[in-house]
């Protein structure tokens, strides 16, 4: 039909094109439904957020082939104009083939990791390029995805070269026609209005995705890049504060009665009965990627945590405090500080405008105070937000007689044991800080630990007790 219209090449391409990576597209969406489609969902339900991904795909294909049809006005630039020409326009096309692929695999990564498309938190993890590259190196099949992804652009390029032959040879029988620039004018209106929102009145932004009113629903409209790029804009920390004009109804919630127009939320709060009378030690553990959910305080019938659920029944356990959001940086300065991280892609402990805060610890008077971390304290310059802790004693890697075990240093158990040995030696009291990393990928055990024992739970088992959900 295209030829018999006398559609040029160029744009009888271009609608090939179009429909390989409308299939791609959909193909990802659809292994998306396929692998992380929560139970309680049915496939119906998910229908708009098909329709609704279906017009970020169009706008984003668009973009991928609209630089072709835009350089193809001028005759001597068409992708069939001459051998060098379609060598040149199919390297593009595997280059961003190449972009696509790797932006979907990370995002199934993202996806099976925390539950979220790929966004601009990611680059969170490329501020340091060392730990998070050991990590996937010794938590993945690095060699064998990148073979596959190699393997799957040369196949598309394959694809790209025969369909341009295609093209080539079911035109040879036409008589030779002139340029028609006007079919190429057509075509940028098509793609354009795909850019702009197909069949929407109002230009198709990221936040329509959440008018679905469901998480997972949501997600699966959106595609990695509309959910990447979106988010870039949200990358560096800003804020908009009203806390002057909201300033009586603070003071009234935090029973804040300072008249001092240098601190205005200064308040005094005077030791309760309960106060601690003596000089007690005092270890604070933080562990890093502890998931309440798949704990036996969660209710978790396997009951994989029970020295955690010992410890919660005979002492104090905190079940109404929760995070909203992901990354232990996040944890550990709220922890620390006792002020949330709400900064959008960007961990507080790396703004320099917000890692330097007040910590209760600093009133611990007359304490030594100890961190210990098995890796290295720079990463997610936790080393910038333990310096507010006045006479901090750093232990990291480096300072260990144990043996490193991963990206992230010794083994849990060799800190404690590590930093029992430095409490050992201790004259004063201390108040001291060990933060773990077991609990994060790639899960290594040190050979020594041979009393560890592994409990392989079958697939269908925690499948049916739904604990991968």
């Amino acid at each position: 039909m295209l030829i018999r219209w006398r559609v040029p090449k160029t744009i009888q391409w271009i609608v090939k094109l179009f429909l390989i990576y409308l299939v791609i597209f959909t193909a990802f969406r659809v292994a998306t439904v396929i692998f992380f489609k929560p139970k309680s969902l049915n496939i119906t339900e998910l229908l708009p957020s098909f329709w609704l991904g279906l017009k970020y795909d169009l706008r984003w294909i668009a973009f991928i082939l609209s630089p072709i049809v835009i350089v193809a006005l001028i005759p001597k630039f068409s992708p069939f104009y001459s051998d060098r020409n379609k060598k040149i326009w199919t390297i593009y096309l595997g280059i961003v083939t190449l972009l696509v692929l790797f932006f979907y695999g990370a995002d199934f990564g993202q996806f099976a990791y925390i539950n979220a498309r790929l966004n601009a938190d990611a680059l969170i993890f490329a501020q340091d390029p060392k730990e998070s590259l050991q990590m996937i190196w010794q938590s993945y099949p690095i060699v064998w995805i990148l073979i596959g992804l190699f393997g799957a652009v040369l196949m598309m390029i394959w694809m790209f070269r025969k369909t341009h032959v295609d093209v080539t040879e079911k035109n040879l029988s036409i008589h030779k026609f002139s340029y028609r620039k006007r079919w190429h004018l057509v075509a940028l209106l098509i793609l354009g209005w795909f850019m702009y929102g197909f069949l929407t009145l109002k230009p198709l932004d990221f936040f329509r995705a959440f008018n679905l009113n469901d998480e997972f629903k949501s997600n699966l409209a959106l595609n990695p890049f509309q959910n990447f790029f979106t988010t870039l804009r949200f990358a560096k920390p800003d804020y908009h504060t009203k806390a002057k004009e909201n300033y009586p109804l603070i003071a009234k919630f935090l029973n804040i009665e300072s008249s001092n127009p240098q601190n205005p939320y200064a308040r005094v709060l005077q030791p309760e009965s309960k106060a601690l009378e003596t000089q007690p030690n005092i270890v604070l553990v933080i562990c890093e990627s502890f998931s309440m959910y798949k704990s036996s305080m969660s209710g978790n019938v396997l009951n994989s945590t029970p020295y955690f659920n010992e410890m919660c029944k005979d002492g104090i356990f905190f079940n109404r405090c929760f995070t909203p959001t992901f990354g232990t940086a996040r944890g550990v300065f709220a922890t620390l500080t006792g002020v949330p991280d709400v900064q959008l892609s960007k961990f507080a402990t790396r703004n320099e405008e917000s890692v330097k805060q007040k910590t209760i610890i600093n009133n611990f008077e007359d304490y030594d105070k100890f961190y210990f971390i098995g890796g290295r304290s720079q990463f997610n310059n936790f080393t910038g937000l333990v310096n507010n802790i006045n006479n901090i004693n750093i232990y990291e890697e480096g300072k260990y007689k144990a043996q490193k075990v991963n990206v992230w240093g010794i083994s849990d158990k060799n800190l404690f044991l590590e930093a029992n040995d430095v409490f050992a030696k201790q004259q004063k009291p201390f108040f001291a800080i060990i933060q773990t990393a077991d609990n994060h990928r790639p899960f290594n055990i040190p050979e020594e630990d041979s009393d560890f024992v592994q409990r392989n739970i079958p697939l269908e088992e925690l499948q049916k007790m739904d604990l991968n959900h």
